[in-house]
């Protein structure tokens, strides 16, 4: 005869993430925060972060297809560049590439981020160096043992892809495990004037990584590591990338109550590779030359940061510090002459940031007042460019750049009134904050077809200032928000326009006929004006609505160093952009979604006489949910297969982005 036993007791395991709470300061700034759906609807981040108007990589295409070194993004369109002029975190860790400021996005599966927020306008108060036009916060999911993402999906293009993340209970922690893998064969971006040397934008990445969670008393300790390798071909016969990179950050915080200090303190490293060739292309573009290979760049970051904060619901005060320092350089062959490769390049340095932050905000309930300063130390040391010829390994240059040092204060400042019991806000906001040049800028040259890109060793940071006010509310089934903005970008770092081949020239060698010869240099400033406005309307429990605009004119004030600029509009920056979106559940378990991406026409040079054309791409997905966490879908990218121009050379060879594009996928999400 059986006994009854009870049940087995189960041990209930709650793992807090290991960050601080959003600030009640939040709201006096322009922030937009997507949704773990919005973010699970792409495979890529920075596809998804693309629905908020005045977020962009420095070129058109996506992380699919854009070289490592184009992979920056930046805020409000002020001016486009490969490093980024955004601070790109996950729980507080910069993401940004420790030799070149752009963000390998392959290496941050969107199975493991639960959110992202987009703070609009300089970060400075606890985000630091960095966070020039905004800061793009990621979050990994918090601890939850037992759950389980995974995703496979694949279509046309040669494409497939494989994710998943698992969060197991390890005694009283938690471990996450994720990784992703994905191939595309790609397309081939020259159409109308394709030669033999034109080939396909191909990609294969793997990613890989695991996170420790547990409580230790009040406070919750997380260490995470992860590691990631891709490679792309670059369109042309001959020219390709190779990036690889591993992390490891150690965090320890506590949250704050109205009786206790919150707390963070977190360290973290960052490495990376980058192997990157580049040819030039003959006229005819039947074949290519080899222009330069850089067969390695290896370079390391680091950083220590803490905090503590008070936790009240009325008053907050917050104060940090934080430390962060590369040390990279890069090896590269160039000067392609019978058959070989003449001369070989090392060129590299070290910077240091440092400095420390003192913030408030007082919730008057209506009223919101924030600020904060922020006092920062910059230096770039131990710069050189050292070049010999292979053959004999005869020096040929021996470069030492003075070591460079600067302080900076910066701040920020809001205010926030609402109305009709928070149904209506007006808000304004004031902001400085700045940004160090890249390893990349400072030290390496680059080639793309028969353009060439001098570094510049004697860059200083990039510095902006910026006041804007804005309006929103929410009645009934319609919410929306709007913010006008002037800033103004100090010392920005350009490509600019030196000589024009064909010619030879000091350090950068010969460039050919239809080739130009840029440097990076700092320009005067760059002053914009702009607008943002989004809204949602929920037409029923099954339809909704969205849209976004955003418009910014941005002219360059070229000063004595480059006033062939003056009154341009900086290149790779449209004025224009507007997205919209329709989802609609027409029974319980299908949901179907379109969105669509107007751009206006953007520069492709400095100069202003290279024109990309306007674009718009309309994306329709469809998803199906079986149950118990299963779920089926079918998106279509680009579905009218429309011509979105992503390049232009100096004798008009048009690039373009990806055709349609469809794919179909399995999810599943416990």
């Amino acid at each position: 005869m059986a006994i009854d036993q009870p049940p087995p007791a189960v041990e209930t395991i709650v793992v807090q993430a290991a960050r601080l709470p959003p600030s009640i300061g939040d709201a006096a700034f322009s922030i937009v925060r997507l949704s773990p759906e919005q973010l699970a609807s792409t495979p890529r981040v920075d596809e998804a972060l693309a629905d908020v108007p005045g977020v962009s990589l420095f070129r058109r295409t996506s992380s699919l297809a854009a070289n490592p070194t184009t992979q920056g993004i930046s805020l409000r369109e002020i001016a486009g560049s490969g490093a980024g002029r955004a601070l790109v975190t996950l729980d507080g860790v910069p993401q940004n590439d420790p030799f070149g400021g752009w963000v390998i996005w392959t290496g941050l599966p969107s199975e493991t981020i639960e959110t992202a927020s987009v703070v609009r306008g300089a970060g400075a108060g606890p985000y630091g160096a960095g966070a020039l036009t905004g800061v793009i916060a990621l979050e990994e999911q918090a601890g939850r043992p037992g759950s389980v993402t995974a995703d496979v999906s694949g279509g046309n293009l040669g494409y497939r892809r494989a994710g998943a993340a698992a969060d197991v209970g390890v005694g009283p922690a938690s471990l996450l495990m994720f990784g992703s893998i994905e191939h595309s064969d790609g397309w081939t971006p020259v159409r109308d004037r394709r030669g033999p040397a034109d080939d396909n934008l191909s990609l294969d990445d793997w990613s890989v990584g695991a996170r420790l969670q547990a409580s230790l008393g009040p406070a919750v300790m997380a260490a995470r590591v992860s590691a990631f390798r891709e490679k792309r071909e670059a369109g042309l016969l001959g020219a390709h990338s190779r990036a690889k990179g591993q992390a490891a950050s150690l965090t320890f915080a506590a949250q704050p109550t109205p009786d206790q200090l919150g707390w963070r303190v977190q360290a973290w490293v960052r490495k990376s590779d980058l192997v990157n060739t580049s040819v030039a292309v003959a006229a005819d573009r039947k074949t290519t030359t080899p222009a330069n290979e850089q067969y390695e760049a290896p370079a390391t970051g680091w950083g220590v940061n803490a905090a503590v904060r008070s936790g009240g619901p009325r008053l907050q005060l917050e104060a940090g510090f934080d430390v962060r320092g590369t040390d990279g350089e890069e090896h590269e062959h160039f000067t392609f002459t019978a058959g070989r490769f003449v001369n070989d390049r090392r060129a590299g340095g070290q910077t240091l940031v440092y400095g420390g932050y003192l913030e408030g905000a007082w919730n008057l309930n209506p009223w919101l007042i924030t600020g904060g300063i922020r006092l920062d130390r910059w230096s770039n040391f131990n710069a050189m460019r050292v070049q010999r010829t292979i053959a004999t390994g005869a020096l040929t240059l021996d470069q030492r750049t003075p070591d460079a040092s600067g302080t900076l204060p910066t701040g920020r400042i809001g205010v926030r009134r609402e109305f009709y019991d928070g149904r209506f806000y007006i808000r304004s906001a004031a902001y400085a904050g700045f940004r160090p040049a890249t390893l990349n800028e400072l030290h390496r040259p680059f080639r793309v077809g028969n353009d060439v890109t001098e570094a510049n060793p004697s860059l200083v940071p990039e510095k902006l200032y910026g006041i804007e006010g804005g309006f929103g509310g929410r009645e009934g089934r319609l919410s929306w928000n709007a913010t006008v903005f002037y800033n103004q970008l100090k010392d920005a770092v350009a490509n600019v326009t030196i000589g024009i081949g064909p010619g030879t020239f000091p350090i950068a060698g010969v460039i050919p006929a239809g080739g130009v010869l840029r440097q990076r240099q700092n320009t005067g400033a760059v002053n914009a004006v702009g607008f943002e406005l989004d809204g949602r309307f929920r037409v029923s429990e099954q339809f909704s609505l969205k849209t976004a605009l955003a418009f910014t004119q941005a002219a360059v004030d070229g000063g004595r160093t480059a006033p062939q600029l003056t009154g341009l509009q900086p290149a790779q920056t449209p004025r224009f952009t507007l997205t919209a979106g329709a989802e609609w559940r027409p029974v319980e378990r299908l949901t179907l979604s379109a969105d669509l991406r107007y751009e206006e026409s953007r520069f492709d040079d400095d100069l202003n006489t290279r024109v990309l054309s306007a674009g718009t791409t309309v994306d329709l997905r469809a998803e199906y949910r079986f149950g118990r966490g299963v779920s089926a879908y079918l998106a279509a990218d680009n579905i009218a297969n429309s011509d979105l121009e992503t390049g232009q050379t100096a004798d008009g060879v048009e690039s373009f982005g990806p055709p349609r594009m469809v794919r179909i996928g399995l999810r599943f999400k416990r």
